[in-house]
C-alpha cells in the first residue's frame, strides 16, 4: 500500500525519482569524459578540471538566485506581460536562496534537483566545443551566466509554469510544448551556445591552414570518449525516466516503455553512425560513432516518454544518420571548429527529438507547439546567448593567448601536464 507522503506525493513515487535523480549526473559525467577525449593530450587536465570547475559554478549560481528565475519552488504568479490580449509568463518569481526548500511540495523539491543537473549540463556542453583554446575563468564566466540567465529563462517557459507550459490553456496548442527529457532546455540550449563560443573564439591554429582545406585532430583518448558514452546510458535513462514522471506525471506502467525507448534510440543511432563511417571511410570511426551514440540519446530526451519502440527506432536511425555527415559539413564547408561534435550532438539532436514528438504524438496542434518551442531556441537563445557572450568576450577573454596554446592547456593555465611521464610533440602549425 502506498501513503501519501508530507511531502505531497506517494512514498513510492518520491522515493523513486528521488534514486533516478541520484544517478542521473552519470550523464554529466558521461559528457566531461567525452569533452576531455576528444579534445588535445596536452589540455586534458584543463579540460576535466574546467568540467569540474562548471559544474561547482552553476550549482552556487543557481542555488543563489537561478532557482528563483526558474520559478523552481513555489513563489509569486512570475513576471507576465500581457500582449494581445494573452498572458505572457516570462520569467519566475520564486524565492531566493531556495527559502522555503525544506516545506515545499515533493515534486517542487525533486524538480529543483533535475534542474541543478540539467543546468550543469547545460553549461558543459560549449566548453567541450570551446577545446584546447578556452581559458578556465572564461568557461565559468560562461557558466555563471547559463546558470543565472539563460537556462533559468528556458527552464521556466519549458517547466516552471511559463508561456510555452501554457500554449494549450492560452492559445489551443496541443498539450503545451513538451520536453520532458531537455531536449530543448538543456542540449539545444547547451548546443546553441557551444555554437556562440566558437563563432566567438574562432578555430584552433593549424585547423585551416587554407580555405577549403581541414587538419586532422583527432582526440587523444578514445577511450575517454566511449567511456563517457557508457556512462552516458545510465545518466540518460536516469534522466528521462525522472523527467517522464515529473514534467509528464507519467504513471508507473509508462516507465518501462521509456526507458526501452531510450536504449532503442541510442543503440539504432549508433548502427546507422556505424554503417555510414564504413561506407565513408571503409571502417567505422570511433568518435563519430561515440557521436551517433549520444546523438540518439540527445534526441531521445526530446520523445522517450511519448512515442512507441518503432518511433524511437526511426528517430534514432535519422540521428545516426545526420550526425556524422553533418559534422564533416560543419567542418569541411563552414570551417566551424567544434571538437566534441556539440552543435551536431546536442543541438541538432535535440532539436529534432523535439520535432518528432510532433510528428509521433496524435495531440490536435501539437506539432505546431513544439515548432513554437523550436522557433523560440533558435529565434530567441541563439541570438541572445551569442550577443551576451560577445559582451562577455570583452571583460573576460575567452580565447587563451597563441603561446598558451602552443604549449598547452595545462602547462599554461595549471602549470603541469596530464600526462607527465610522455613527452607531447609540438604541432607543425606552431614551427
Amino acid at each position: 500500500m502506498t501513503t501519501n507522503s508530507p511531502a505531497g506525493m506517494p512514498d513510492s513515487v518520491f522515493a523513486l525519482t528521488l534514486a533516478l535523480l541520484i544517478l542521473s549526473p552519470m550523464a554529466v559525467a558521461g559528457v566531461a569524459l567525452i569533452n576531455t577525449g576528444l579534445g588535445r593530450s596536452r589540455s586534458a587536465a584543463q579540460a576535466l578540471l574546467g568540467n569540474l570547475a562548471i559544474i561547482a559554478v552553476t550549482a552556487i549560481v543557481f542555488a543563489v538566485i537561478g532557482s528563483s528565475f526558474a520559478g523552481s519552488l513555489p513563489g509569486g504568479a512570475g513576471h507576465i506581460l500581457h500582449v494581445a490580449g494573452k498572458p505572457w509568463n516570462w520569467l519566475g518569481t520564486g524565492p531566493i536562496l531556495m527559502q522555503g526548500l525544506d516545506s515545499a511540495p515533493g515534486q517542487s523539491q525533486l524538480g529543483l534537483i533535475f534542474e541543478f543537473m540539467a543546468v550543469a549540463m547545460a553549461a558543459l556542453i560549449p566548453w567541450g566545443s570551446g577545446a584546447d583554446r578556452s581559458r578556465l575563468v572564461a568557461g565559468c564566466a560562461m557558466a555563471a551566466l547559463t546558470a543565472g540567465v539563460f537556462f533559468p529563462m528556458a527552464a521556466h517557459w519549458a517547466w516552471g509554469g511559463g508561456w510555452l507550459a501554457q500554449l494549450n490553456s492560452d492559445f489551443g496548442l496541443g498539450a503545451n510544448f513538451l520536453d520532458a527529457g531537455g531536449a530543448g532546455t538543456v542540449h539545444v540550449l547547451g548546443g546553441l551556445s557551444a555554437l556562440a563560443v566558437i563563432w566567438i573564439t574562432g578555430p584552433r591554429r593549424g585547423k585551416f591552414p587554407k580555405e577549403g582545406f581541414s587538419t586532422a585532430m583527432p582526440g587523444h583518448n578514445a577511450g575517454y570518449v566511449l567511456f563517457g558514452c557508457m556512462v552516458s546510458l545510465v545518466g540518460c535513462l536516469a534522466w528521462n525516466l525522472a523527467g517522464a514522471i515529473l514534467w509528464l506525471n507519467a504513471a508507473a506502467s509508462a516507465l518501462p516503455r521509456t526507458a526501452i525507448n531510450t536504449l532503442i534510440c541510442g543503440s539504432a543511432a549508433l548502427a546507422a553512425t556505424s554503417t555510414v563511417t564504413r561506407f565513408r571511410f571503409g571502417k567505422p570511426d570511433a568518435s563519430l560513432c561515440a557521436n551517433g551514440w549520444m546523438a540518439g540519446l540527445v534526441a531521445s530526451a526530446g520523445c522517450a516518454a511519448l512515442v512507441s519502440p518503432f518511433a524511437s527506432l526511426f528517430v534514432g536511425v535519422v540521428a545516426g544518420i545526420v550526425t556524422p555527415l553533418l559534422v564533416e559539413v560543419l567542418e569541411l564547408a563552414l570551417s566551424i571548429d567544434d571538437p566534441s561534435g556539440a552543435i551536431s550532438v546536442h543541438a541538432v539532436a535535440g532539436l529534432w527529438g523535439l520535432f518528432a514528438v510532433g510528428m509521433f504524438v496524435p495531440q490536435h496542434g501539437q506539432m505546431l507547439a513544439q515548432l513554437v518551442g523550436i522557433a523560440t531556441l533558435l529565434g530567441v537563445f541563439l541570438p541572445l546567448v551569442f550577443f551576451v557572450f560577445l559582451l562577455l568576450n570583452k571583460l573576460v577573454r575567452f580565447r587563451v593567448d597563441a603561446d598558451g596554446e602552443r604549449i598547452g592547456m595545462d602547462l599554461h593555465e595549471l602549470g603541469g601536464s596530464a600526462y607527465p611521464e610522455f613527452v607531447i610533440h609540438r604541432d607543425e602549425s606552431y614551427r
